[in-house]
């Protein structure tokens, strides 16, 4: 197979958010899909090393905010270029928290999402979080 075959596929720019008690935080990810209509679901894929994949394991919910295709690279680089471990990625970005108690990005944000995890699957070095959605707006 053509290595470059599979940068062919097209994805989206999503925020995933979550929390541990009261820490938040939140990364870049481009696989997000709706998994079912009813009861509406859907299914993100986060690496097993970061913070938000510790976050949505200990809380069992995350948001989602879409990223529209003017998102700045210096926005997107501060949820996906350095770990929350040691930098708080909310510092000068508007959020609110929502019903689920995560946080949802607001800069450059076309939709957000809340979601409950209803069940995950082991992918390796990711794991794929499937969740009900909640909330959405």
């Amino acid at each position: 197979m053509d290595p470059k075959t599979l940068h062919k596929i097209s994805y989206g720019l999503y925020v995933v958010c979550s929390r541990d008690g009261e820490r938040i935080n939140g990364q870049i990810a481009n696989t997000l899909f709706q998994v079912t209509a009813e009861p509406p679901q859907i299914a993100v894929s986060v690496n097993k090393e970061n913070l938000t994949h510790e976050y949505i394991e200990e809380s069992g919910c995350f948001s989602v905010s879409i990223l529209s295709q003017d998102t700045p690279m210096k926005f997107i680089g501060n949820f996906g270029f350095r770990s929350g471990r040691g930098f708080n990625k909310f510092e000068g970005v508007d959020f609110e928290m929502g019903k689920l108690r995560v946080p949802m990005v607001l800069n450059y944000t076309v939709a957000c999402v809340e979601a409950k995890v209803v069940d995950k699957i082991d992918v390796g070095t990711h794991t794929l979080f499937i969740a009900e959605v909640v909330d959405g707006k």
